[in-house]
């Protein structure tokens, strides 16, 4: 299984971006695909999971509003457009994929890719 993240890059805070997570050897739409970050100096965070089907979702508290997680099955990839972007959202970001049922722990999932660094400047 691979997954692959891309999108991102440096803008101002107030910005918006999207984040592609393309996966390629599984059976996609049977997963769930989660997004996380790092920043600089901290621990790995959950930002986002979404189901299969896409019809469930979850977000950290500190995105809630602002980042929404959506799905394309037939192209096999996973979004997080990211909007109101502020300097705190500065981090690698990652995709991952795991079992059928969204979690918000690093646990649940197997299959990580490679981040895609996210810097918003003040």
């Amino acid at each position: 299984v691979q997954l692959q993240a891309c999108g991102g890059g440096l803008v101002q805070a107030g910005d918006s971006l999207r984040l592609s997570c393309a996966a390629s050897g599984r059976t996609f739409s049977s997963y769930a695909v989660g997004w996380f970050r790092q920043a600089p100096g901290k621990e790995r965070e959950f930002v986002a999971t979404i189901s299969g089907s896409g019809g469930s979702t979850l977000y950290a508290d500190s995105v809630k509003g602002r980042f929404t997680i959506s799905r394309d099955n037939a192209k096999n990839t996973v979004y997080l457009q990211m909007n109101s972007l502020k300097p705190e959202d500065t981090a690698v970001y990652f995709c991952a994929s795991g079992g059928p049922i969204i979690y918000r722990t690093e646990a649940a999932y197997t299959y990580w890719g490679q981040g895609t660094l996210v810097t918003v400047s003040s």
